[in-house]
This record gives structure tokens, C-alpha cells and sequence, in this order.
């Protein structure tokens, strides 16, 4: 396990600001494929890729859907699920290979820290801490990652507009142990500074309160969207 290569799946939609470092962060590792799964992008998100030698798949948009596209592409036993506006730790692949080594049946993830100054986003980097060590609820932009066998037998991602990710972890934890890595990948600030680190807060924990009521994910992108829109 030691030397396991792992293949990491970056689903993409107009992230040509983000992706190079992105892919030069995990490049820092060895033995790793990069696979991008493009939604359909109108900027050069897609030259990009190309243009750095990864391996790149055009599929709809839909994160879900990308992610096992490139589940199903990818050649390695080990599979990392990675943001395009997040960037790994140093050591991230050995972090992951001793994780799996020692938990194989495991779903793991990082810790989270986000690439803005100010005590509004430390409080948001608690938090998550504290979700994730404790009640084992992470989300993507923490990486998550897994051998492809779990991955299958957990049936891979919803395709559906939103909380794929929340979904298929909460799937995970009936049936699977989840270990949380002391390292922290580093993911943009961005979807907080549109609405305010409070508002995108509370706004996210209203849309996963409503879907674990049942409110559909269709109907809840349309409200996501729409508020980060304005």
C-alpha cells in the first residue's frame, strides 16, 4: 500500500483562475494521475488541463456526475476527490496511503483551512473541526478520499444538483469508518465573500437542514444559486 498510486478526480466548471494550482499542488506528490471532469466550461478551464498533461473528460454538469465519470476512469486503487479552488497539504499521499493502510475499508478526508485572513473564517475553521472529528461529517471541499472498492460498494455519488457530497457521506457512516486526517487542505474563501462568511453560514446550514427534511436537491439548488447570484 506503500506505493499505491492514487488517481485524483477534479470535477471542474469555469475554474480556469484556480486549476494550475490546484495541479501543482498535488504534482508535488508521486505516483499520482490527475484526472479533470469538465462540466462544460465557456472559459479555458479545459486548455488549461490540457495544456499542464493531464488526462481530461467532458461530461454534463453535475458534480456527482463528474466525479464518478472520473471514478470509473481513473487506473488507480486509490481515489481522491479534489476541489479545483483547494489545494492538498505537503504529504498528502502518504497521509492517505498510511490512513487506508491502516483502515481499508475507510473513507477519509482532511482537515479544512481557508485562504483568507480574519477571525470570522478561524471560527468557520473550528467548527468544521469540530463537525468533522466529532459528529464524522465532512464535506468536499476536505478532500475526501477512498479505495475504489468502498467507492463501489458505497455506490459512488447522487447525481443530483447539491449535497452529493453530504449524501454520500451520510450513506458512508451507516456502514464504513470515517478518519479525518490532523492535515488541512487550503480551499478558497470564495463562496463565503459573496454573501459574507455569516450569511453563506447560515444560508448552508438552512439548505442542509431543509434537505435532511426532504426538500429536494433541485429545489434547493434553485435557491443556493439564486442567493449567490445576487
Amino acid at each position: 500500500m506503500s506505493k499505491a498510486s492514487i488517481s485524483v478526480i477534479i470535477p471542474t466548471v469555469n475554474e480556469m483562475e484556480n486549476l494550475k494550482r490546484c495541479i501543482t499542488a498535488v504534482r508535488a506528490a508521486s505516483n499520482t494521475e490527475i484526472i479533470v471532469v469538465d462540466g462544460k466550461s465557456r472559459d479555458k478551464t479545459r486548455e488549461i488541463a490540457s495544456d499542464l498533461g493531464v488526462r481530461v473528460i467532458g461530461t454534463d454538469r453535475s458534480r456527482g456526475l463528474q466525479m464518478n465519470l472520473g471514478a470509473e476512469k481513473a487506473s488507480s486503487e486509490i481515489l481522491l476527490f479534489l476541489h479545483a479552488d483547494t489545494l492538498v497539504p505537503a504529504g498528502f499521499s502518504k497521509e492517505i496511503r498510511n490512513i487506508l493502510k491502516r483502515a481499508p475499508g475507510a473513507v477519509g478526508a482532511f482537515g479544512l483551512s481557508i485562504d483568507a485572513p480574519g477571525i470570522s473564517y478561524r471560527i468557520i475553521e473550528f467548527f468544521v473541526g469540530l463537525r468533522s472529528n466529532y459528529l464524522k461529517m465532512v464535506y468536499g471541499d476536505q478532500a475526501i478520499f477512498t479505495k475504489r472498492e468502498t467507492f463501489r460498494a458505497l455506490g459512488g455519488f447522487p447525481d443530483q444538483p447539491l449535497m452529493e457530497d453530504l449524501e454520500f457521506i451520510r450513506q458512508a457512516r451507516r456502514r464504513r469508518p470515517i478518519i479525518v486526517s490532523k492535515l488541512k487542505v487550503r480551499t478558497s474563501a470564495r463562496r463565503w465573500q459573496r454573501l459574507g462568511p455569516l450569511k453563506t453560514t447560515l444560508l448552508n446550514q438552512l439548505l442542509i437542514m431543509a434537505y435532511l427534511a426532504g426538500v429536494s436537491p433541485k429545489s434547493l439548488s434553485r435557491i443556493y444559486y439564486r442567493k449567490r447570484r445576487k
